[in-house]
Protein backbone atom coordinates (compact mmCIF):
# COMPACT_ATOMS: atom_id res chain seq x y z
CA UNK A 1 0.00 0.00 0.00
CA UNK A 2 1.00 3.61 -0.57
CA UNK A 3 0.17 6.04 2.22
CA UNK A 4 0.35 9.80 1.69
CA UNK A 5 0.04 12.58 4.25
CA UNK A 6 -0.83 15.47 1.92
CA UNK A 7 -1.02 18.85 3.60
CA UNK A 8 -1.33 22.49 2.66
CA UNK A 9 2.34 23.18 1.96
CA UNK A 10 3.91 19.74 1.47
CA UNK A 11 3.32 16.02 1.24
CA UNK A 12 5.05 12.92 2.51
CA UNK A 13 4.60 9.58 0.74
CA UNK A 14 5.31 6.14 2.17
CA UNK A 15 5.56 2.80 0.41
CA UNK A 16 4.40 0.32 3.03
CA UNK A 17 5.10 -3.40 3.24
CA UNK A 18 2.48 -6.03 4.03
CA UNK A 19 3.31 -5.87 7.74
CA UNK A 20 3.24 -2.07 7.79
CA UNK A 21 6.98 -1.41 7.62
CA UNK A 22 8.09 1.64 5.63
CA UNK A 23 9.91 0.37 2.57
CA UNK A 24 10.56 3.83 1.15
CA UNK A 25 9.71 7.43 2.04
CA UNK A 26 9.58 10.55 -0.12
CA UNK A 27 8.98 14.24 0.62
CA UNK A 28 7.61 16.81 -1.79
CA UNK A 29 6.86 20.53 -1.62
CA UNK A 30 3.71 19.98 -3.70
CA UNK A 31 1.18 20.87 -0.99
CA UNK A 32 -2.42 21.31 -2.04
CA UNK A 33 -2.09 25.09 -2.43
CA UNK A 34 0.59 24.62 -5.11
CA UNK A 35 -1.44 22.19 -7.22
CA UNK A 36 -3.35 23.74 -10.16
CA UNK A 37 -6.97 22.76 -10.83
CA UNK A 38 -7.08 19.17 -12.06
CA UNK A 39 -3.39 18.68 -11.24
CA UNK A 40 -3.59 16.19 -8.38
CA UNK A 41 -3.31 13.02 -10.51
CA UNK A 42 -0.16 14.37 -12.16
CA UNK A 43 1.45 15.17 -8.81
CA UNK A 44 0.65 11.70 -7.51
CA UNK A 45 2.23 10.09 -10.57
CA UNK A 46 5.26 12.34 -10.22
CA UNK A 47 5.75 11.39 -6.57
CA UNK A 48 4.81 7.71 -6.68
CA UNK A 49 4.44 6.74 -10.32
CA UNK A 50 7.20 4.12 -10.17
CA UNK A 51 5.59 2.52 -7.11
CA UNK A 52 2.31 2.29 -9.00
CA UNK A 53 4.07 0.85 -12.03
CA UNK A 54 5.71 -1.69 -9.74
CA UNK A 55 2.33 -3.07 -8.71
CA UNK A 56 1.04 -1.00 -5.82
CA UNK A 57 -2.74 -0.88 -6.24
CA UNK A 58 -3.97 0.74 -3.00
CA UNK A 59 -3.32 4.40 -2.15
CA UNK A 60 -4.54 5.91 1.11
CA UNK A 61 -4.51 9.70 1.39
CA UNK A 62 -4.95 11.79 4.53
CA UNK A 63 -4.68 15.49 5.30
CA UNK A 64 -5.86 18.63 3.55
CA UNK A 65 -5.95 16.80 0.21
CA UNK A 66 -9.41 15.76 1.37
CA UNK A 67 -10.54 19.33 2.06
CA UNK A 68 -12.75 21.55 -0.10
CA UNK A 69 -9.54 22.99 -1.61
CA UNK A 70 -8.06 19.54 -2.22
CA UNK A 71 -8.48 16.72 -4.71
CA UNK A 72 -11.91 15.53 -3.58
CA UNK A 73 -13.74 16.69 -0.47
CA UNK A 74 -14.07 13.92 2.09
CA UNK A 75 -16.99 14.47 4.51
CA UNK A 76 -16.37 14.89 8.21
CA UNK A 77 -17.12 11.88 10.40
CA UNK A 78 -18.71 12.57 13.82
CA UNK A 79 -16.90 11.59 17.01
CA UNK A 80 -16.51 9.20 18.67
CA UNK A 81 -14.67 7.37 15.90
CA UNK A 82 -11.98 4.70 15.69
CA UNK A 83 -10.11 3.01 12.84
CA UNK A 84 -13.05 0.81 11.85
CA UNK A 85 -15.49 3.73 11.60
CA UNK A 86 -12.97 5.81 9.68
CA UNK A 87 -12.15 2.99 7.26
CA UNK A 88 -15.86 2.47 6.63
CA UNK A 89 -16.19 6.10 5.51
CA UNK A 90 -13.21 6.37 3.15
CA UNK A 91 -13.95 8.48 0.07
CA UNK A 92 -13.08 6.95 -3.29
CA UNK A 93 -11.06 9.12 -5.69
CA UNK A 94 -11.38 8.50 -9.44
CA UNK A 95 -7.97 7.46 -10.77
CA UNK A 96 -6.87 5.12 -13.52
CA UNK A 97 -4.55 2.36 -12.41
CA UNK A 98 -5.08 2.31 -8.63
CA UNK A 99 -7.73 2.26 -5.93
CA UNK A 100 -7.37 5.60 -4.14
CA UNK A 101 -9.23 6.46 -0.96
CA UNK A 102 -9.33 9.58 1.22
CA UNK A 103 -9.45 9.46 5.01
CA UNK A 104 -12.36 11.54 6.36
CA UNK A 105 -11.82 14.37 8.78
CA UNK A 106 -13.54 14.38 12.17
CA UNK A 107 -16.15 16.71 13.65
CA UNK A 108 -17.18 17.21 17.27
CA UNK A 109 -19.14 19.80 19.24
CA UNK A 110 -18.24 21.58 22.44
CA UNK A 111 -20.45 22.02 25.50
CA UNK A 112 -22.16 24.99 23.82
CA UNK A 113 -22.95 23.01 20.68
CA UNK A 114 -20.39 24.82 18.51
CA UNK A 115 -18.72 22.49 15.98
CA UNK A 116 -14.99 21.84 15.78
CA UNK A 117 -13.20 20.00 12.98
CA UNK A 118 -9.89 18.34 12.17
CA UNK A 119 -8.42 16.95 8.98
CA UNK A 120 -5.18 14.97 8.94
CA UNK A 121 -4.71 14.81 12.69
CA UNK A 122 -7.23 11.95 12.93
CA UNK A 123 -4.72 9.65 11.23
CA UNK A 124 -2.03 10.52 13.79
CA UNK A 125 -4.53 9.81 16.54
CA UNK A 126 -5.34 6.39 15.11
CA UNK A 127 -1.60 5.71 15.20
CA UNK A 128 -1.48 6.68 18.87
CA UNK A 129 -4.49 4.48 19.62
CA UNK A 130 -2.67 1.57 17.98
CA UNK A 131 0.11 2.09 20.53
CA UNK A 132 -2.36 1.86 23.39
CA UNK A 133 -2.47 5.58 24.15
CA UNK A 134 -5.50 6.82 26.11
CA UNK A 135 -6.34 10.07 27.84
CA UNK A 136 -5.50 13.60 26.72
CA UNK A 137 -3.35 14.26 23.67
CA UNK A 138 -1.85 17.53 22.45
CA UNK A 139 -0.98 17.91 18.77
CA UNK A 140 0.76 21.31 18.48
CA UNK A 141 0.56 23.22 15.23
CA UNK A 142 -0.82 26.33 13.59
CA UNK A 143 -4.15 25.12 14.95
CA UNK A 144 -3.28 22.99 17.97
CA UNK A 145 -5.55 20.07 18.84
CA UNK A 146 -6.33 18.85 22.35
CA UNK A 147 -7.92 15.43 22.09
CA UNK A 148 -9.59 12.86 24.31
CA UNK A 149 -8.87 9.20 23.47
CA UNK A 150 -10.93 6.53 25.19
CA UNK A 151 -11.88 2.95 24.44
CA UNK A 152 -9.82 2.82 21.26
CA UNK A 153 -11.61 5.81 19.73
CA UNK A 154 -11.32 9.58 19.33
CA UNK A 155 -14.04 10.78 21.72
CA UNK A 156 -13.72 14.54 21.18
CA UNK A 157 -11.30 17.42 20.75
CA UNK A 158 -10.82 21.19 20.89
CA UNK A 159 -8.83 23.37 18.50
CA UNK A 160 -6.76 26.38 19.61
CA UNK A 161 -5.54 28.88 16.99
CA UNK A 162 -2.40 29.65 18.99
CA UNK A 163 0.17 29.38 16.21
CA UNK A 164 -1.86 31.42 13.76
CA UNK A 165 -2.66 34.08 16.36
CA UNK A 166 1.02 34.44 17.21
CA UNK A 167 1.90 34.92 13.54
CA UNK A 168 -0.85 37.50 13.03
CA UNK A 169 0.12 39.47 16.15
CA UNK A 170 3.79 39.58 15.21
CA UNK A 171 3.19 40.46 11.55
CA UNK A 172 0.11 42.67 11.63
CA UNK A 173 -0.34 44.18 15.10
CA UNK A 174 1.38 46.87 17.11
CA UNK A 175 3.08 44.17 19.18
CA UNK A 176 5.31 43.30 16.24
CA UNK A 177 6.73 46.83 16.04
CA UNK A 178 9.05 46.16 18.97
CA UNK A 179 10.23 42.72 17.88
CA UNK A 180 13.79 41.96 16.82
CA UNK A 181 15.08 38.46 15.94
CA UNK A 182 16.08 36.42 18.94
CA UNK A 183 15.09 33.56 21.22
CA UNK A 184 15.05 33.52 24.99
CA UNK A 185 14.10 30.56 27.16
CA UNK A 186 13.84 32.89 30.16
CA UNK A 187 11.42 35.22 28.36
CA UNK A 188 9.35 32.26 27.21
CA UNK A 189 9.10 30.97 30.79
CA UNK A 190 8.16 34.47 31.93
CA UNK A 191 5.29 34.49 29.42
CA UNK A 192 4.08 31.09 30.61
CA UNK A 193 4.09 32.30 34.20
CA UNK A 194 2.21 35.49 33.26
CA UNK A 195 -0.55 33.42 31.65
CA UNK A 196 -1.53 32.20 35.12
CA UNK A 197 -2.08 35.68 36.54
CA UNK A 198 -5.32 37.68 36.62
CA UNK A 199 -6.38 39.86 33.69
CA UNK A 200 -7.02 37.49 30.79
CA UNK A 201 -5.29 36.98 27.45
CA UNK A 202 -6.24 40.25 25.77
CA UNK A 203 -4.92 42.31 28.68
CA UNK A 204 -1.81 40.16 28.92
CA UNK A 205 -1.16 40.53 25.19
CA UNK A 206 -1.09 44.32 25.38
CA UNK A 207 1.19 44.05 28.38
CA UNK A 208 3.77 42.63 25.99
CA UNK A 209 3.99 46.04 24.32
CA UNK A 210 3.97 47.99 27.57
CA UNK A 211 6.85 45.91 28.94
CA UNK A 212 8.84 46.71 25.81
CA UNK A 213 8.08 50.43 25.86
CA UNK A 214 9.26 50.72 29.46
CA UNK A 215 12.43 48.77 28.80
CA UNK A 216 11.35 45.79 30.91
CA UNK A 217 11.38 43.37 27.98
CA UNK A 218 14.12 43.40 25.34
CA UNK A 219 13.13 43.54 21.69
CA UNK A 220 14.98 40.26 21.14
CA UNK A 221 12.90 38.65 23.91
CA UNK A 222 9.47 39.82 22.79
CA UNK A 223 8.63 36.97 20.40
CA UNK A 224 9.64 34.35 22.96
CA UNK A 225 7.65 36.06 25.71
CA UNK A 226 4.56 36.22 23.46
CA UNK A 227 4.95 32.53 22.58
CA UNK A 228 5.08 31.59 26.25
CA UNK A 229 2.08 33.78 27.00
CA UNK A 230 -0.08 32.29 24.24
CA UNK A 231 0.94 28.68 24.81
CA UNK A 232 0.49 29.13 28.54
CA UNK A 233 -3.06 30.39 28.07
CA UNK A 234 -3.80 27.52 25.67
CA UNK A 235 -2.55 24.87 28.08
CA UNK A 236 -4.43 26.34 31.04
CA UNK A 237 -7.66 26.42 29.02
CA UNK A 238 -7.34 22.90 27.58
CA UNK A 239 -5.60 20.89 30.29
CA UNK A 240 -7.41 18.22 32.28
CA UNK A 241 -5.59 18.49 35.63
CA UNK A 242 -4.15 15.39 37.21
CA UNK A 243 -3.61 13.55 33.92
CA UNK A 244 -0.45 13.18 31.83
CA UNK A 245 -0.37 14.81 28.41
CA UNK A 246 0.62 12.79 25.35
CA UNK A 247 2.51 15.08 22.98
CA UNK A 248 3.12 14.28 19.30
CA UNK A 249 4.64 16.76 16.84
CA UNK A 250 7.84 17.64 15.03
CA UNK A 251 10.59 18.83 17.38
CA UNK A 252 10.25 22.51 16.46
CA UNK A 253 6.56 22.44 17.37
CA UNK A 254 6.76 20.09 20.33
CA UNK A 255 9.69 21.72 22.15
CA UNK A 256 7.94 24.89 23.39
CA UNK A 257 4.88 22.92 24.48
CA UNK A 258 7.05 20.43 26.33
CA UNK A 259 8.87 23.28 28.08
CA UNK A 260 5.61 24.97 29.09
CA UNK A 261 4.01 21.75 30.29
CA UNK A 262 7.04 20.88 32.41
CA UNK A 263 7.10 24.40 33.84
CA UNK A 264 3.46 23.92 34.89
CA UNK A 265 4.28 20.60 36.54
CA UNK A 266 2.43 18.44 34.02
CA UNK A 267 3.57 14.86 33.42
CA UNK A 268 4.56 14.57 29.77
CA UNK A 269 4.79 11.61 27.43
CA UNK A 270 6.30 12.36 24.03
CA UNK A 271 5.65 10.26 20.93
CA UNK A 272 7.16 9.75 17.48
CA UNK A 273 6.26 12.80 15.34
CA UNK A 274 5.90 10.47 12.33
CA UNK A 275 3.06 8.59 14.02
CA UNK A 276 0.90 9.24 10.95
CA UNK A 277 2.50 6.17 9.34
CA UNK A 278 1.10 3.91 12.05
CA UNK A 279 -2.30 5.51 11.55
CA UNK A 280 -2.26 4.94 7.80
CA UNK A 281 -1.32 1.31 8.40
CA UNK A 282 -4.14 0.76 10.91
CA UNK A 283 -6.77 2.39 8.71
CA UNK A 284 -5.43 0.43 5.74
CA UNK A 285 -5.86 -2.85 7.63
CA UNK A 286 -9.51 -2.13 8.24
CA UNK A 287 -9.97 -0.99 4.65
CA UNK A 288 -8.46 -4.23 3.35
Amino acid sequence: MIGIDWGTSSLRAYRLGAAGAVREKRDSADGILTVPPGGFPAVLRQVAGDWLADGEQQVLLCGMVGSRQGWVEAPYLPCPAGPAEIAAQLTRVPFQGADIRLVPGLVTRDAGGVPDVMRGEETKLIGLLAQGVAGQVCLPGTHSKWVRLEGGRVVGFATHMTGELRAVLLAHSILGRLVQPGESAAAFARGVARSGEAGGLLHHAFGTRALGLLGELAETETASYLSGLLIGHEIRAALQPGEPVHLAAAETLAAPYAAALRQLGVTLREHDPDIVVRGLVEIGRHWA
